[in-house]
């Protein structure tokens, strides 16, 4: 170990044991005067870790560190190794990147005294609008009035007359936030989005426009407040922007639909039986929890509905049905011993044929055009839903069909990279977890979905080898067999 190493190793643990110290402290029977001096230093402290984690990590990015353990960017590698959410990642890794462009800030940062965090992203935001060859010299103005006392407002007052300034000739060009604009939606734990955003006067004006015209109130019994009749109307507006055909890609289908009926509800469908609402009830269960990784993850822009909303929006739709079916071990055991009953004592081995034998016949008996899914879904769900079953196993085949893509798609959600990704379905592809090469079979089982970085990067340039395991989850490991990564288990079977 090198003595820079020893170095940061031991003031880690200095810092991890004066941390420990106040966090265990009896906050309730300090002064108010303690805590004061607690909180001020808490915010000096935040301000050297902020700019210490933007030198180091501004390094291992340049070096492409995180490609060592399989990951494509410096945020991803934060996500999966250090357990933070995507929106912490991405305020580490903009932090590093402003560590490259002001380092005098980020020199002032790391002292603790000089500038609290939020001012210094203030600065670096105020300056980053100058001229490139004009930021050096306004960051240590800056600086150098912070050190003097300046406040915020001070800072600000003096930013903006720097900028005018440093562009006496061009007035119009002053403050219009081009560069600045942006617009960022988020998945909520709950499935609701969150939208924010910074728009340039011409967007604004087009957006107010709009908006305006499509959230007047209706009448009387419109009883909406103005926020609300704003988000109805943005809705309304990207309805009809979906049905107008002009998006491409879209066919001039506005909606495509994945209709997901089980088994179970089809058998019960022709009566009112009870397991139809537990089932209804379970399926409520799994969409919330799609919800809830689809805030953390990411999706593909698709949404989980059901209830009135799903019929609102299924009107106008392009459907798919897609009936789910899951094997039942205890149903299999007792299928297993009825027949070991019937043949007498049978060996381990033929335990086992039996045991595949039954599985493949139950198969056979639900699924394909003229099984029991099929049959029933027709039957039942009427002409819209009532088309030909299509194959999920189709064994050797240079292509994947376009139903077996739909299948993996809705069983993976993301990036099935077992070091963890979270790129959305709509930014992956299928892919034969064992090569065709190898011959890999084409099925549903037999793939799954990775992004391009994992796909053509990771897997077919730099050699990592995916192999599936029997209980259905995969591990990567690198070219020279130093890294092994593994994914999570499906979760336990509800008793």
């Amino acid at each position: 170990m090198t003595a820079a190493s020893a170095n940061a190793d031991e003031a880690m643990k200095l810092a991890f044991a004066g941390l420990g110290v106040l966090a265990a402290a009896d906050h309730a029977a300090m002064p108010d005067v303690v805590k004061a001096r607690c909180l001020q230093w808490y915010e000096q402290a935040q301000a050297m870790l902020t700019a210490g984690r933007a030198r180091i990590l501004g390094s291992y990015a340049a070096g492409h560190g995180y490609s060592g353990d399989g990951e494509y960017s410096a945020r991803a590698w934060l996500m999966h190794r250090t357990k933070v959410t995507r929106a912490a990642a991405r305020g580490y890794v903009a932090w590093a990147r402003r560590e490259a462009a002001h380092p005098q800030v980020v020199a002032a940062l790391a002292e603790g005294i000089v500038l609290s965090e939020s001012v210094a992203k203030a600065v670096c935001g105020w300056t980053d609008r100058l001229p490139e060859d004009c930021r050096d010299a306004a960051d240590a103005i800056l600086v150098a009035a912070a050190r003097a006392g300046a406040d915020e407002e001070g800072l600000a007052g003096l930013a903006a007359e720097i900028l005018a300034r440093s562009q006496p000739d061009r007035p119009d060009e002053d403050g219009d936030g081009f560069d600045d604009r942006e617009v960022r939606l988020e998945t909520t734990y709950d499935g609701a989005g969150v939208m924010t955003g910074n728009l340039t006067p011409e967007c604004s004006a087009v957006v107010t426009a709009v908006l305006d015209a499509l959230s007047a109130p209706a009448g009387a019994e419109d009883t909406r407040t103005h926020g609300q009749r704003y988000h109805d109307a943005l809705e309304d507006a990207m309805r009809r922007l979906v049905a107008s055909g002009l998006l491409p890609e879209r066919a001039g289908q506005p909606v495509k639909v994945w209709a997901h009926v089980s088994l179970t509800e089809l058998r019960a469908m022709d009566g009112g039986s009870v397991l139809q609402g537990e089932w209804i009830a379970a399926v409520r269960g799994k969409w919330a929890a799609h919800r809830a990784a689809a805030s953390v993850t990411g999706s593909d822009g698709a949404s989980w509905l059901d209830g009135d909303a799903a019929r609102a929006v299924s009107c106008d739709a392009s459907v798919i049905p897609v009936v789910t079916g899951e094997v039942d071990p205890g149903v299999l055991d007792d299928l297993v011993a009825l027949c070991v009953k019937l043949a007498g004592h049978l060996t381990p081995q033929a335990r086992e044929m039996i045991e595949h034998a039954v599985i493949g016949k139950a198969i056979d008996l639900v699924s394909g055009p003229g099984g029991l899914a099929s049959f029933l879904r027709r039957q039942q769900l009427g002409v819209r839903l009532a088309g030909p079953s299509l194959p999920l196993d189709v064994g050797r085949s240079s292509d994947i069909p376009a139903a077996i893509r739909r299948a993996v798609t809705l069983r993976d959600q993301h990036c099935q990279w077992a070091g963890g990704c979270d790129q959305p379905a709509a930014a992956c592809e299928v892919h034969h977890v064992t090569h065709l090469a190898d011959g890999g079979p084409t099925s549903v089982r037999s793939c799954g979905l990775y992004c391009f970085f994992h796909h053509h990067v990771a897997i077919h340039r730099w050699g990592w080898t995916v192999t599936l395991n029997p209980d259905g989850t995969t591990t990567a490991r690198s070219p020279d067999g130093t890294k092994v990564l593994r994914s999570h288990g499906p979760p336990p079977r509800p008793g």
